[in-house]
């Protein structure tokens, strides 16, 4: 089994590729080809039969515990997603570097976590627009392939976000983390409500997620222990 230490080095080795990287992919990806597309439906599965799940987390990168998150998803070697606001993403960019080197997936959950459920499309763009150049400032060429309202207040935003080339993520089960019930409840939540195809919705950041850290790092087990696999969101 590979240790820790070594998977962490190899985290900061794979992170300074990706610094330089990323700046030639900026270009490359400039002259490439279109990109999968995205449509305004509000996705909420893996959109695949059987046991898989997508593991999606909220409101980082947060400096206490998105490195940890990182770190229980390496071991275990599970792809997630990552819905980051962009004044977090400026304070922390060297965390999103983590994040897409150890090759996880970005979604833009606006620049402060803002209700845009009844602002107008243009205002909904304009800050779309602002939480992806702070991502692409800290990850040069990172694609964003997904957007999450925060609280799940849409308003017009999917079809803003899909006009930018994002597919709208929503949630299946959310198992109420930033309460803060305890691991316990947590790891029970999560076993009891996961749902073929599922999206589930956790958190990295906007308070201590440490209870969340652990639950995932116990539940992930559990779960390919019972057959199932974790895998990404469908795209429209």
């Amino acid at each position: 089994m590979v240790n820790r230490g070594f998977r962490r080095r190899r985290g900061r080795v794979c992170a300074g590729l990706l610094a330089v990287g990323l700046l030639f992919g900026a270009v490359s990806s400039a002259q490439a080809g279109p990109r999968e597309s995205a449509d305004a439906t509000i996705v909420d599965s893996t959109g695949r039969a059987g046991r898989t799940a997508a593991l999606t987390f909220d409101d980082g990168p947060d400096p206490r515990n998105t490195a940890r998150m990182l770190d229980v998803l390496d071991e275990h070697h599970v792809e997630a997603v990552f819905c980051l606001w962009g004044e977090h993403v400026r304070q922390h960019p060297e965390l999103v570097r983590r994040i897409v080197a150890e090759g996880h997936t970005l979604c833009n959950h606006t620049m402060r976590h803002e209700n845009m459920s009844t602002w107008s499309p243009a205002a909904i763009r304009q800050n779309l627009r602002a939480t992806n150049a702070a991502i692409h400032e800290a990850a040069p060429g990172a694609e964003v392939r997904y957007f999450r309202a925060p609280n799940g207040a849409w308003g017009e935003t999917p079809r803003v976000a899909a006009e930018l080339g994002m597919q709208p993520l929503g949630w299946r089960l959310s198992v109420g983390d930033w309460n803060r019930p305890g691991a316990d409840v947590l790891v029970r939540r999560l076993r009891e409500g996961i749902a073929p195809g599922g999206v589930v919705l956790l958190h990295d950041g906007g308070g201590d997620r440490g209870q969340t850290v652990e639950a995932v790092s116990r539940f992930v087990p559990w779960a390919r222990e019972a057959g199932w696999e974790f895998t990404l969101p469908a795209r429209g």
